[in-house]
């Protein structure tokens, strides 16, 4: 080997040589190099092979590994929402992972089967009344024999997953209305519109929807200037909506199949809020300077009137200072008390106390505000502690003293009088005893 390394070109030891170079090379050559050049064409032999072969084991062990992606099914679980309906009405269930499996990057063109977990088969019945289409599992008309939990299982040729769905058809009778009705809330206002949902599956290309409406059983009137069906839609229109429109409605449309016609039915339980109109609230305490002494608990109320206003759009809240309480006051010596939201007289009214446990002297000193926000107004209301005069024994005594020293006086001064008139009285008998 070393010899063959020192009858070698330079270039030789950076790159193999091609086949005309080794016959030249062969030729050209005495007796004495032919050997290492042959073995050198062996291990470029060897080299080429080897590397076909690892091209060939990539492109084989490939498929093998999509077989098994494919062959395990990731199972989702159970979907969160039981589908209710009513018997003799046609029902479509649609794959609840669908909106999963269109996200992912496995292709969403795939097969689609369905299986009811109690039966080991798939779920359309030999009764032609079950079928897959789109996707989709048809029954048609339900039974209360089709409740039961469906397995549908999606895949393709590097994915798969399987979801569970619980279905429960219930019996076509007013018991079952509050399970199987659909809640749907307008406000009082010029017009409002109900929609009659899930209707996808059976309004696909049809250019001549028409669907009725009933009110409690009632049919509305076509003609109606308050209820109007929107033709070629799923809406109904109602103008100039009121509190007394709240009840249950009912949409039916019809839907045929096979020969056979089907009414598609959905009840609606309809809710009439009032619409509430905000108002510039009026603050009606607290008052300017509150009296306490230090070292008591003081409790300052904050109150705002809002008449017909609603409770939940205006906030109130106390700061000191340019804080709030909460972070002026970690402790909790000084906090807010809990909001009080009552009536009174059909009018609104929103109380927040403040609460010192105790009053010391930095409160007074401290500015304290009451503020209140709605979308109409933002106002706020100043308040002080002021420390309350303490109680003195010598300033209560002093005008009992003074009263005292008057009646004292007065006393004196007819005692003094009385002496007196009574001298005189004794000078004046004796003078005119002597005289006589």
């Amino acid at each position: 080997m070393k010899a063959m390394m020192e009858t070698r070109p330079q270039s030789s030891r950076l790159s193999l040589p091609t086949g005309g170079q080794t016959r030249s090379r062969l030729q050209s050559a005495g007796p004495q190099t032919r050997s290492p050049w042959g073995l050198w064409m062996l291990l470029e032999t060897m080299l080429t092979l080897y590397l076909l072969m690892m091209g060939v084991s990539a492109f084989t062990i490939q498929p093998e590994e999509r077989t098994v992606a494919a062959g395990s099914c990731q199972d989702r679980g159970k979907h969160f929402k039981t589908s209710l309906k009513v018997e003799g009405e046609p029902v479509v269930l649609r794959c609840p992972q669908t909106r999963y499996w269109l996200g992912a990057t496995a292709s969403p063109l795939g097969t689609v089967t369905w299986r009811k977990s109690s039966s080991a088969g798939p779920a359309p019945g030999e009764d032609g009344r079950v079928w897959v289409q789109d996707g989709d599992l048809w029954i048609l008309p339900a039974q209360q024999g089709d409740s039961g939990t469906y397995l549908c299982t999606v895949r393709n040729a590097s994915y798969c997953d399987q979801m569970a769905l619980d279905l429960r058809v219930l019996e076509n009778t007013d018991a079952s209305l509050p399970a199987v009705s659909y809640p749907q809330v307008l406000t009082v206002a010029a017009s409002g519109s109900l929609v009659c949902p899930e209707l996808s599956e059976f309004t696909q290309n049809k250019t001549d929807l028409k669907i009725q409406w009933y009110k409690d059983s009632v049919l509305l009137d076509q003609d109606s200037e308050r209820f109007v069906s929107v033709r070629g839609t799923t809406r109904l229109l109602i103008r100039d909506v009121s509190v007394e429109d709240a009840g249950r409605y009912r949409c039916v449309m019809a839907f045929a199949h096979g020969g056979t016609r089907y009414n598609v039915t959905r009840n609606i339980k309809l809710r009439v809020h009032r619409k509430e109109v905000e108002t510039v609230p009026v603050m009606l305490s607290p008052h300017q300077t509150i009296s306490a002494s230090l070292g008591s608990r003081l409790t300052v109320p904050c109150k705002v009137f809002l008449g017909g206003g609603p409770h939940s759009t205006t906030l109130l809240w106390w700061m000191a200072n340019a804080t709030s309480i909460d972070a002026a006051y970690q402790a909790g010596r000084v906090r807010e008390g809990p909001r009080l939201e009552y009536s009174e007289n059909n009018a609104n009214y929103i109380e927040v106390p403040l609460i010192f446990d105790p009053v010391i002297r930095e409160d007074l000193t401290t500015d304290f505000k009451c503020v209140v926000h709605n979308t109409l107004s933002f106002q706020m209301l100043h308040t002080t502690v002021k420390e309350a005069a303490t109680f003195s024994w010598g300033i209560a005594l002093a005008p009992l003293s003074l009263v005292f020293l008057v009646l004292g006086g007065i006393w004196m001064r007819r005692r003094h009088r009385h002496r007196t008139g009574k001298a005189y009285g004794l000078t004046t008998l004796k003078t005119g005893h002597q005289d006589v």
